[in-house]
């Protein structure tokens, strides 16, 4: 899983005649990328079901992903980017690696917990990125709108919700909601950090930062955690393989495609489509069925996303 932000572009003063037009205006939306964020949510809605049906250690499969992302991006940043690879600022750098540490927090909390309990829950639960992000962002001075604040609420009263059912299960089940809890509150601290650096940085340099980070981190925590790293059966290898292609490549990177077009507001609201997705395939694919107490409590957890969303549109 890995959400990140894109950061405010200035205005330009391009004529009229060759401005975009905005789609809230009544404009259709390009159905080219509508399609584009459809093949993105997609594939973010296979990750969790496909972690959890991988036959290999959680920590593993989020070093390999990653690692694996890397070798596909690395050749091209480094044909593209080498310049601003190596005229990128010692704070921008330091920011990007610590990015990346956090990335790599968020998977080593949110891979495990899968295990722990259903795809739904702990899905819901890491989806709540938005929330910790707002948070964060109000203890540094940032004044959200009331909206905003009513989405948190509702979101938080579904996560006790959740959290309820899922104590019903077993302390084991309330521990995975409990990791996917601090894995969103992880990914918050990467998408703000991220952003922070793509003020200065392309996002293909500094994705390669981040990542490679990310990888390095995760093969420190599991080599000292004694976590091994082959010796699995081919189809192994070809499930990690189609995680990375599916939600790195193909979820979030059209997603940050899209959203220069389709706007903030809409793109983010459609990724939540990402919990009913997961819970769906999770379900046919796995046989993983959530008690029937749970659908309300996700259903209030994405109406608090959603309102989160609408209320925070047009602001960066």
């Amino acid at each position: 899983m890995s959400r990140s932000a894109v950061p405010a572009r200035p205005a330009t003063t391009a004529p009229a005649s060759v401005r975009p037009a905005p789609a809230p205006g009544g404009a259709a939306l390009p159905r080219t990328d509508l399609l584009l964020l459809g093949v993105s949510i997609a594939g973010i809605s296979l990750s969790a079901p496909l972690i959890s049906a991988t036959a290999a250690p959680a920590l593993a499969i989020a070093f390999w992903r990653n690692l694996m992302s890397v070798g596909v991006l690395g050749p091209y940043a480094l044909f593209r980017h080498r310049a601003e690879l190596r005229g990128i600022g010692r704070r921008a750098l330091v920011l990007a690696a610590a990015a990346g540490l956090l990335l790599a927090l968020h998977f080593a909390l949110w891979m495990p917990s899968l295990r722990m309990t259903s795809v739904a829950s702990s899905t819901a639960l890491v989806t709540t990125t938005p929330l910790w992000a707002i948070l964060m962002m109000r203890l540094a001075g940032t004044r959200p709108p009331r909206a905003v604040w009513l989405g948190v609420c509702v979101a938080f009263a579904g996560v006790l919700v959740l959290t309820g059912v899922d104590l019903t299960l077993s302390p084991r089940a309330l521990l995975g909601d409990a990791l996917a809890l601090a894995a969103g509150a992880a990914a918050a601290g990467y998408m703000l950090l991220g952003a922070e650096v793509r003020r200065t940085v392309s996002t293909t340099a500094y994705t390669l930062v981040c990542y490679t980070t990310t990888a390095v981190a995760l093969l420190g925590v599991c080599l000292a955690a004694g976590t091994p790293l082959a010796g699995w059966p081919a189809g192994v290898w070809w499930q990690i393989a189609l995680l990375m292609v599916a939600a790195q490549l193909l979820g979030h990177s059209l997603s940050n495609r899209v959203v220069r077009t389709l706007g903030p507001s809409i793109t983010s609201t459609a990724i939540l489509l990402e919990t009913p997705g997961a819970a769906l395939i999770a379900a046919v694919w796995l046989g993983q069925w959530p008690p029937a107490a749970a659908y309300p409590a996700v259903g209030l957890i994405l109406v608090g996303l959603v309102l989160v969303a609408r209320g925070g549109r047009g602001r960066p």
